[in-house]
């Protein structure tokens, strides 16, 4: 037995004999229409997230042409971050919102299936360009969404 199986055995061994506790809350979402989440702060939400891609794609310009190694970390980190909350509001909206709410049997499915994969276009295309424009375009996809989600959107 070479020693990556007897680290695997000894791993499974001890997971096995551990009591699973949670040391946090878990952030996932039962795909049943259980009514306790806020389809408005959930539009809200991705408002934020797409609040950040445009600052993202601000700094980036302003760090355009620097070669420093403190820029280019900088740089670094407004693509990562530009990335996660594009996809943030990538996976809210097929997550939940496209299996919850946007259903066949409302008569204006069509323009809600519309809209909605526009939010998702919206964000991939924020994601693969640097140029606010397109990150500005993914903040008025989801402002769309607001008609269907009224509440306390802001």
């Amino acid at each position: 037995m070479n020693i990556s199986k007897i680290a695997s055995f000894v791993f499974a061994l001890f997971l096995a004999s551990t009591p699973f506790t949670a040391t946090q809350p878990a952030a996932a979402h039962c795909q049943i229409p259980c009514g306790i989440y806020n389809d408005s702060a959930r539009v809200q939400s991705m408002l934020e997230d797409a609040a950040t891609v445009i600052k993202a794609t601000k700094m980036l310009a302003e760090l355009e042409g620097k070669t420093d190694a403190q820029s280019n970390n900088q740089s670094t980190r407004w693509v990562l971050n530009k990335e996660q909350h594009a996809q943030k509001i990538i996976a809210t909206i097929s997550d939940y919102y496209l299996t919850q709410r946007v259903k066949p049997s409302q008569a204006d499915y069509t323009e809600r299936l519309t809209r909605h994969h526009a939010v998702i276009l919206a964000a991939m295309k924020a994601k693969q360009n640097a140029d606010s424009t397109y990150a500005t375009a993914l903040a008025e996809s989801i402002k769309a969404l607001r008609a269907y989600y009224p509440g306390h959107s802001h």
